[in-house]
This record gives structure tokens, C-alpha cells and sequence, in this order.
């Protein structure tokens, strides 16, 4: 099953309540927010208090997506927030294991960010602890960059490496996601997908509108 989830970092945050509701209407699979802190990534984005506001508002699962530095630090609070999943980046801790064990702790899904320049191998160590793998398939920090043409090649490797392992790993995309990308992540074993301003934020039609003809761009 294809999963949507729209990026709430490119939400009408003064309309976020309306916003919320017709996502919601549209029937999209979970909500994607960004947690960025300036350092491990060049920009800031959202924080603590906007999860609550949001899970106030919504009973649609929440995917926290940590580009912090030492993301252990950060679990609980996020978790005490109403995160459904959590995922970190690799380079930002020394104990990725650690970190990935107190996330399943909590109940809540585990996954791993990759960027662009980021080697698989490491997933041999932690594939036993992760739910999903999110593959930026732009650098992250900043909403609207282009789509980074390797990244399809990325996605089916990983999508390979996933087979080996003999378990249940989504792979998510996240950057630039939109009619044009979405058939090759596909095509290459992509199953849940973050949407920006490519595909939902924008002003061709109703956020309902842009869900629905998302959709039927799917196989």
C-alpha cells in the first residue's frame, strides 16, 4: 500500500487548523514534520509545541523527522508530544543503536534518515531495529529543491538490501515528491511519500484536490 503524508513545514501555518482538516478529509496516511535546530542542518523549522497542537488537532499518525544533533537527547519529549514514528539521521549521534532501541521503547516506529551522500552499509548494523528508511532525495534543510536525479538508482538498491534482511522496511521518500518522481520511487520500492509544495502546498487546486489527484498518479 502507498502511503501520503504532507510536510507540515509547508503548511499555511496561520491556517494550520483548516489546513489540517481537509488533509484529514482527504483521507492522507500520516503527517510529516520536520524538527530541524540550525546546526545539524543549516535552518530552523519546527519544534516541540507545534507537535502538540497538531496531535490536538489530528488522530492521523505523526512522523517526526529529527535533523538534530544527538537526537537521544530529544525522544522523550517528542514522544510525550504524540510522535507515532521518529526518525533520525545517521551523522547526527555516536549511538544510532541506542538511540533506534529507546524510540521502539517508547512504541513508537523507528526509522533512519539517509541523505544524498549518505552509504547504505551502515543499515547492516541496525536493520533489526528499524520500521522504515527515509531517502532524501534532496539535501536537506530547505523546501523546494530539485529532485536529485541518483537518488532512483539509491532507492532501488536500497529496496534490494531491504530484501536481504528478510523484514518488513518501508522506504520513504522525501524531497520534491510529486507527479513527475513519484512512478520511478515506485518502480524502484518506494511505499510512503512525503509531499511539499510539488504536490499538495500549492495553489493549482484545494489541498483535497491535490490528495486525490496525487493518488491517482499510483499504479
Amino acid at each position: 500500500m502507498n502511503k501520503i503524508g504532507p510536510s507540515l513545514m509547508c503548511a499555511d501555518l496561520g491556517n494550520l487548523e483548516q489546513n489540517i482538516k481537509e488533509l484529514d478529509k482527504a483521507g492522507v496516511d500520516f503527517y510529516h514534520i520536520d524538527i530541524m535546530d540550525g546546526k545539524f542542518v543549516p535552518n530552523f523549522t519546527l519544534g516541540p509545541d507545534f507537535v502538540k497542537t497538531v496531535r490536538r488537532l489530528t488522530t492521523t499518525p505523526l512522523d517526526i523527522h529529527l535533523m538534530v544533533e544527538e537526537p537521544e537527547r530529544h525522544i522523550d519529549l517528542f514522544a510525550e508530544c504524540g510522535a507515532d514514528m521518529i526518525s533520525v539521521h545517521q551523522e547526527s549521534t555516536n549511538a544510532l543503536h541506542s538511540v533506534l532501541m529507546k524510540i521502539k521503547e517508547k512504541g513508537i516506529k523507528a526509522g533512519v534518515a539517509i541523505n544524498p551522500g549518505t552509504s547504505l552499509e551502515f543499515l547492516d548494523q541496525v536493520y533489526d531495529l528499524i520500521d522504515y528508511v527515509v531517502v532524501m532525495t534532496v539535501n536537506p534543510g530547505f523546501a523546494g529543491q530539485k529532485f536529485i536525479p541518483s537518488m532512483y538508482e539509491k532507492i532501488a538498491k536500497l529496496n534490494e538490501k531491504i530484501k536481504q534482511y528478510n523484514r518488513e522496511i518501508e522506504i520513504q521518500v522525501d524531497g520534491n515528491i510529486g507527479e513527475s518522481t513519484i512512478p520511478t520511487c515506485q518502480e524502484n520500492g518506494a511505499s510512503m511519500y512525503v509531499l511539499g509544495t510539488s504536490a499538495v502546498f500549492n495553489s493549482n487546486h484545494s489541498l483535497e484536490e491535490n490528495v486525490r489527484l496525487t493518488r491517482e498518479i499510483f499504479n
